[in-house]
């Protein structure tokens, strides 16, 4: 029996990273070896088990076979015949194929070294077209590595995967976890750069893809592309570390121009609207989290809005408040804000610019929640049916005293 460290854990020590887990392969062993040396059995399709100290993952050497769509569709074969090499050639990329043995040494049969040197990931083999959650990782892989591009040979087999209709067979919550762990990566435009080149994003994200080539208003966006506009959104976004539900949002704010009609453009009168249905149509099909799908309806429908909140009287800010639910959720209301300064930033000249909008909302929502809106209610019992507009009318003035 040999064990070994492999994957992720490799290559994070040779590029300098902190390794965040460690994976092991064992060689030459059953499982009853493995219970016997006090391992806890934990893998359901195949033998993984839990160091009885560490609780770190020993999974058995392993070979696998492609028998349906999908990346459900394998069977594997776990016995103590199969070798290190055996089971390393059936992984993604070339930089997660490599392992370390107990003595320390660098076991790199397919050139993950020399990859990682050149920056490049490229797919071990043919195998790698048999699972395509790889084409999603390989993605997300770039968000995180940010100066590593894909192999042309890897991106034409990702993008035969594509045409073959392997993606189409993947379940919406393994899409969405695999775009949620991009999205928080440091640089998330490179995901989705990597899933147009190779044509996936045009079948799990369509309505994403549609806004490369779409134009805006050069005054305001002199980036002019909405696809361009979107991306420099998100990576502010990243920039900033705002959380999973604000990039979300950030990523899907402007999904309605593109479906503005041609002859609008640069316009797009009404997008707001278009980008609500279309937001409630992405996360209804990839079963997004109601935190993330709840915030990108409130800023796709809200950040022009708050563009303009400046010119907004004290009424028809209160109205945005009480739309937001900005009194039961002021927090969501602030993370509202922030998605939208995104949305503000990402544009061609427009990271330092400064941003008053948020500030003028922040101190209105203080000075709205401020009034005492029991002490109303109890002032109007008599007449229930006047208490929502005296609340109302107490916090316009309330805002009046903090923007004029």
């Amino acid at each position: 029996m040999k064990t070994y460290v492999v994957g992720g854990a490799v290559r994070d020590v040779l590029l300098g990273l902190p390794v965040q887990d460690h994976d092991h392969v064992v060689v030459g062993a059953t499982p009853d070896e493995m219970i016997a040396c006090g391992f806890t059995p934990v893998g359901k399709d195949f033998p993984v088990f839990l160091h009885p100290e560490t609780h770190e993952e020993y999974a058995l050497a392993r070979t696998e076979r492609k028998t349906a769509p999908g990346y459900k569709g394998f069977v594997f074969h776990a016995e103590p015949d199969v070798t290190l090499e055996q089971d390393l050639v059936r992984r993604d990329l070339t930089i997660n194929a490599m392992a370390q043995g107990e003595d320390g040494v660098i076991i790199d049969p397919f050139g993950g070294q020399k990859d990682l040197q050149a920056r490049i990931f490229r797919h071990v083999s043919d195998a790698f077209a048999e699972d395509p959650v790889r084409i999603l990782r390989v993605a997300r892989f770039a968000a995180r590595f940010t100066d590593f591009t894909v192999a042309p040979e890897t991106n034409d087999l990702m993008r035969r995967m594509v045409e073959a209709g392997e993606v189409d067979a993947l379940v919406p919550e393994r899409v969405w976890q695999e775009l949620a762990r991009g999205l928080m990566e440091s640089k998330p435009s490179r995901m989705f750069e990597v899933l147009r080149a190779c044509g996936a994003l045009a079948r799990i994200l369509p309505e994403l893809d549609a806004l490369w080539g779409v134009p805006q208003p050069e005054q305001h966006h002199p980036e002019i592309d909405t696809g361009v506009h979107v991306m420099m959104v998100v990576d502010y976004a990243a920039q900033r570390q705002h959380s999973l539900p604000i990039r979300c949002a950030a990523l899907m704010h402007d999904l309605g121009k593109g479906a503005t009609p041609k002859e609008e453009w640069p316009k797009h009168h009404g997008h707001e609207a278009r980008s609500v249905r279309l937001v409630e149509q992405v996360c209804k099909r990839l079963k997004i989290p109601n935190d993330c799908r709840d915030l990108a309806v409130m800023t796709a429908r809200e950040h022009g809005n708050v563009g303009r909140a400046l010119e907004l009287r004290a009424n028809t800010i209160v109205s945005l408040l009480e739309r937001c639910d900005g009194f039961r959720k002021p927090e969501r209301f602030i993370d509202m804000l922030h998605a939208s300064e995104c949305d503000f930033r990402g544009r061609a000249g427009f990271a330092d610019r400064p941003f008053p909008q948020l500030a003028h909302l922040q101190s209105a929502l203080a000075a709205a929640r401020s009034v005492n809106a029991g002490e109303i209610a109890a002032r109007h019992a008599g007449q229930p049916t006047n208490i929502p507009q005296a609340i109302h009318a107490a916090r316009v003035q309330a805002v009046s005293k903090v923007i004029d």
